[in-house]
């Protein structure tokens, strides 16, 4: 009883572990069942949770008791692949680890898509006239049989490589996959036709394949299914190099991320300032960024004031007036003056590395993708083996020669490897991708389709992507008696020799209303206030109202009026005035897309719940919120305001664990993480270089209509990919029984191969007609 007790207690003390946390690196997987496999091995061990990604090629795995990394990787080992540990997130020299540095060898996804590429490169020259010569009888000329073989061996063997190695690994631990179909029909063919060259009748000169669909017991001695394996090899080959491109990605946006911060900082070291690598600071350095410059790590301002464009970050469209005990995050941009800063936290304890964390969690916590082919694949490869051993076993059985029971098992095989199973995903998606590029959508691969049929809420990122993201002049508002073209002449001058955003927008507007604009005279910037100077013989003011009401220049009623009303919208008021009197308000604010409300109706009629997510304030949100129609209080959509880039993340989740479905639309470094973690996200291209890459689709255009088309094709893609698969499968199903009746003619299995590949190239074709909603984006 004692002993008992205290094995509960020790038990008890093992769950009561906190459980350790690994990322695993996958090496070996050819597809999602061989993830699938490892994970089912992962969660078969004691005190073991493990989730295992196809697409990143990695495994997170919680484990406790006396469990260690060492024998997480000898479990996955175990099952016949590769594990590792991760190397660390950054290499001493600042560079992200997995990127080759000068000189260094090629990482593995490098390699892959090289070896991938002179595979498929290779396989299609050589098959080619392969599979012309079987299909057009005219042409076998006197041992063409022979110049096919010299032609297909290379292509079976060596191209087909992949597929044989990763057969045998299947075989060794029981399963079976769409390689092991692949490779068994494959080499099926290829044995059979060196049979029938070598100890049959189809080696003989002037062998032919006549043109003939008739269905009729045949001496399997005297034809040869070249055109079959080499067929099949090239055409999967090309799916799995389009596959491969799109893994390669994977790790990108991560890349991207730390690509956005300092490389160099201008250090002070006794009162001297010394230019050093941004990796060598450390907590408290005192660091010097100067208007125009990235700062190299979160901090304090130590001295100085500034305006700081916080928007890569946060999402809010208004730069933020920082000055001495203000925070200042890493990587964000000095748009204004020079600011003396101590650094506070660098490394990966950075803003940017923690996003950059985030990203990486969001894109590896994704569900496995479950390819169409391989899930067909696991009821239909067991079923076609079956059927051709029982074909074997049955003629041989009734007595049969064995050249014609083995005829049919063999024929089987072949009929059972579908060649356009190659091109039912690969051709769909590159017609696809192809009309998406020309109405402004880019698709990334296959994966991202699958979530495009259930998506049933779409969270929108506000700054950049519903507005313009850039400060723009919205509204001039005179008092009685001014123009407006004085106004912008006098003030658009006075601003234009400011380096602040807002000011900024005032010259570029009102140079586009006005034309060229006059010097600037005596110009100062009062701090955190505005500026003054002297325009055309004026003495101009321009900023804060107090900074109006230090020179004696107070705003009339209609003037304050209209300066209230623009700030309770959210927008940005500056007072002008000049020769001692208040004459107008300017009004500045991020503007609204002019086709964001007609997304917004566009994405609704495709059954989509539309929902504002944005890091500016309250009243901002909900003002852009009213002009698109999107109701705040829920009615057709929500506004979700002041979030910060983990919040984000948060919401996408917290919908998520609500059942739904959510597509994110976002453009900047803060929408990354948030992309990532969205069944499916998509990015403006005219945003941030990370959050395309972290996106699964991108919007050329930067036009939120594009969401809208984006969804439409991508569903359209995947239906097409799925009437496609139907295709490939189908004919050959059909054929199986005749093949194992023995009664099928080679003629008849290149005819149905050949059909069924025309059926697939003319579903996919169809996809050109896709037109996109926008009348000014078809092409």
């Amino acid at each position: 009883m004692t002993t008992s007790m205290e094995n509960e207690a020790v038990g008890a003390t093992v769950a009561a572990e906190p459980a350790a946390r690994v990322e695993l690196s996958i090496g070996g997987m050819t597809c999602a069942s061989c993830a699938a496999r490892i994970e089912k091995k992962l969660n078969k061990v004691d005190g073991v949770t493990a989730s295992v990604n196809f697409a990143t090629e990695k495994a997170k795995v919680e484990y406790a008791g006396d469990l260690t990394p060492e024998d997480l990787i000898a479990v996955v080992e175990q099952v016949g692949y590769q594990a590792s540990l991760p190397p660390e997130p950054e290499t001493a020299d600042g560079r992200p680890a997995g990127e080759p540095g000068a000189g260094e060898p090629e990482d593995d996804h490098t390699r892959e898509l090289r070896s991938l590429r002179s595979r498929v490169l290779i396989s299609a020259i050589l098959s080619t006239p392969v599979v012309v010569l079987a299909m057009v009888s005219a042409w076998q000329f006197d041992y063409w049989q022979w110049l096919s073989l010299t032609l297909a061996a290379p292509v079976v063997v060596w191209a087909g490589l992949p597929f044989h190695r990763a057969a045998w690994a299947n075989l060794k631990h029981g399963s079976a996959t769409m390689d092991t179909l692949i490779s068994m029909g494959t080499s099926a063919a290829m044995l059979w036709s060196l049979y029938a060259l070598f100890f049959g009748s189809a080696g003989e000169p002037g062998m032919t394949h006549p043109f003939e669909l008739t269905i009729a017991r045949v001496d399997g001695t005297s034809n040869i299914y070249l055109e079959v394996a080499t067929g099949v090899i090239t055409f999967i080959l090309l799916g799995r190099y389009f596959e491969a491109k799109s893994k390669r990605r994977a790790g990108a946006a991560l890349r991207a991320l730390l690509e956005l911060g300092a490389k160099e900082v201008s250090l002070l070291r006794d009162g001297r300032e010394v230019r050093v690598p941004a990796t060598e600071l450390a907590v408290d350095d005192v660091f010097i960024v100067r208007p125009g410059e990235k700062v190299a790590t979160d901090g304090v301002v130590v001295e100085g004031s500034s305006a700081v464009d916080e928007s890569m970050l946060t999402g809010e469209s208004v730069p933020v007036e920082v000055g001495p005990g203000d925070r200042v995050v890493g990587a964000t941009v000095n748009a204004g003056g020079r600011l003396v800063v101590r650094a506070t936290r660098v490394g990966g304890d950075t803003q940017l590395a923690q996003m950059a964390k985030l990203v990486e969690e969001a894109q590896t916590g994704k569900a496995a993708v479950q390819r169409l082919a391989d899930r067909i694949a696991g009821v239909f490869v067991p079923i076609a083996i079956g059927i051709a051993v029982v074909s074997l076993g049955f003629w041989l059985g009734t007595g049969d020669p064995p050249a014609a029971a083995f005829t049919a098992a063999v024929a089987v095989l072949i009929i059972a490897c579908p060649c356009a199973l190659g091109l039912a995903t690969p051709l769909a998606l590159m017609v696809g991708t192809g009309r998406g590029a020309q109405v402004g959508v880019l698709i990334k691969g296959p994966e991202t389709l699958e979530s495009t049929r259930k998506v049933d809420t779409v969270v929108l990122d506000k700054t950049g992507t519903v507005t313009t993201g850039q400060m723009t002049l919205v509204d001039v508002v005179v008092g009685e008696g001014e123009t407006k073209e004085q106004t912008l002449r006098l003030a658009g001058a006075l601003e234009g020799a400011s380096e602040h955003p807002i000011a900024r927008a005032i010259a570029r507007g009102a140079g586009e209303m006005v034309g060229d604009l006059p010097a600037v005279e005596s110009f100062e910037n009062v701090e955190g206030m505005g500026v003054q100077g002297i325009v055309d013989g004026h003495a101009v003011v321009a900023g804060r109202e107090s900074l109006l009401a230090d020179w004696a220049q107070y705003l009339g009623p209609e003037l304050k009026e209209a300066k209230l009303a623009a700030e309770r919208a959210g927008k940005t008021a500056v007072a002008v005035g000049w020769d001692g009197v208040a004459r107008a308000v300017l009004v500045v604010a991020d503007a609204i897309k002019p086709t964001s409300k007609d997304a917004i109706r566009q994405l609704r009629e495709l059954g989509l719940r539309p929902i504002l997510l944005t890091g500016d304030n309250e009243t901002v949100a909900r003002s852009v919120a009213a002009e698109v129609g999107i109701d705040a209080d829920g009615g057709n959509g929500s506004v979700i305001a002041e979030v910060l880039p983990k919040d984000k993340v948060e919401v996408v989740r917290r919908l998520q664990e609500e059942g739904r479905v959510v597509a994110m639309v976002g453009d900047g470094v803060n929408d990354a993480a948030a992309l990532a973690q969205a069944d499916l996200g998509l990015a403006m291209g005219t945003g941030t270089d990370v959050a395309i890459e972290a996106s699964d689709l991108t919007l050329v255009r930067g036009d939120l209509r594009a969401a809208a088309d984006a969804i439409r094709l991508s569903r359209r893609t995947l239906s097409t990919i799925k009437t496609n698969l139907v295709w490939a499968f189908g004919y050959n199903t059909l054929a199986i029984p005749i093949a194992a009746a023995g009664l099928l003619n080679p003629m008849l299995a290149g005819a149905a191969m050949a059909f069924s590949s025309v059926s697939v190239v003319g579903n996919s074709l169809r996809l050109q007609r896709f037109r996109s909603s926008n009348a000014d984006s078809t092409v």
